[in-house]
């Protein structure tokens, strides 16, 4: 199954989504800053990225550029996620670099949509 990185700060919105992925047989691995994730995805290697876009110590905006602009990340689909979804933000999400966007409250079955589009056929 699929290795997920899950970047979220937010400590109930990373334990809820990280449980039910598990249930569904994806591997997790968490971040809870930015610069974190950026080491993790780095080590790590996941098959995919949800990142949540307000993050501390480096946010997911500039996060998701360096991923994108790293040969080793550049790869790795990306899903934003954020609970902010103003005008314009998908946008702004794709041209630094992700994949998809998501907004928060998390709608598991929809988010788990995005995913499979984007791991084609690992899950």
């Amino acid at each position: 199954m699929a290795k997920i990185l899950l970047i979220e700060d937010n400590e109930m919105n990373r334990d809820m989504l990280s449980r039910r992925l598990e249930r569904r047989g994806f591997e997790i691995v968490i971040a809870v800053d930015g610069k974190e994730g950026l080491e993790k995805a780095n080590s790590a290697r996941p098959d995919l990225i949800l990142l949540d876009m307000s993050l501390p110590v480096m946010d997911g905006w500039e996060a998701a550029s360096i991923l994108k602009r790293q040969p080793e990340t550049a790869a790795i689909p990306i899903i934003a996620l954020t609970a902010h979804a103003m005008s314009g933000d998908r946008e702004r999400a794709l041209e630094v670099g992700c994949d998809d966007y998501d907004v928060k409250p998390i709608e598991f079955e929809r988010l788990l949509e995005k995913m499979r589009a984007l791991l084609n056929g690992k899950i």
